[in-house]
């Protein structure tokens, strides 16, 4: 399977400037002083620099974090990437798993999962709501890398039509209640990743876990506090998110 040739630039400059840009977009790019079109931008190689008005800007690749967190369009919550990078590891998700997630959102973590399983793994992904389908549609088609994903507009509470998945990924607001239906869906042994915003929600999931035949191995919430980058004064940044969810990691048992 080919890969596709992502069309997404970062420029980056003074006093901490960056922007996504899509070289595809017919169009000019604004900065701080000035603009240029896309045609000279595609020009320069990612690495090289340019000017405008004696301003130096470098171009770079856009890499999944970039997107995710400066270009993706998003309706809902996203998985963060200090949480997605910490589930798919404790999925164990490489490339060529088959790996399923409900509710899709806006496709940010759909993104990651596609790059992690490779040309050959495969993501479905689950989403009831049609206007966030379709937006998850758009930014996947904006920057996924392999045609590996197949996407359904459908809630998993009428049935996941795979099964022997590898491994499964829920973030909908009341997962105890889809448990059957992803516990049909897993390979024995199949790992779980599930993300709620409560501490309730958290609680009606352990139970449910329990009752439905899952090995419950974690519960835990990641915490990320970024630095300022002065080395004079080197120090944490004044403000941070204190909260952006709970994770519970499980393995289906035999009955």
């Amino acid at each position: 399977m080919e890969s596709r040739i992502t069309t997404k630039r970062v420029i980056i400059g003074p006093d901490n400037f960056k922007k996504v840009v899509d070289l595809s977009s017919p169009s000019k790019i604004g900065l701080p002083k000035g603009q240029i079109d896309t045609d000279f931008l595609s020009q320069i190689k990612p690495g090289n620099s340019f000017e405008v008005q004696g301003i130096k800007y470098h171009v770079l690749n856009c890499d999944t974090f970039d997107y995710i967190m400066h270009s993706l369009k998003r309706q809902t919550q996203i998985v963060y990437p200090k949480e997605g990078a910490y589930i798919a590891m404790r999925l164990d998700i490489f490339p060529g798993k088959r790996v399923g997630e409900a509710g899709t959102g806006s496709g940010a973590f759909t993104v990651y999962l596609s790059r992690a399983v490779g040309p050959y793994g495969r993501v479905y992904t689950y989403e009831q709501r049609e206007e966030f389908y379709k937006l998850a549609q758009k930014n996947l088609s904006e920057f996924s890398e392999f045609d590996n994903v197949i996407m359904y507009n459908k809630s998993i509470n009428y049935g996941i039509k795979e099964r022997d998945l590898d491994a499964f990924f829920l973030d909908v607001r009341k997962p105890w209640e889809v448990l059957e239906e992803v516990r049909k869906a897993l390979k024995p042994a199949g790992h779980l990743g599930i993300l709620v915003p409560t501490t309730n929600q958290v609680s009606e999931s352990l139970a449910a876990l329990e009752k439905n035949g899952f090995y419950i191995s974690e519960v835990s919430e990641i915490m990320l506090r970024k630095y300022k980058l002065i080395p004079q004064r080197l120090r944490p940044e004044d403000l941070m998110v204190g909260h952006t969810g709970y994770l519970i990691f499980a393995k289906k048992l035999e009955e």
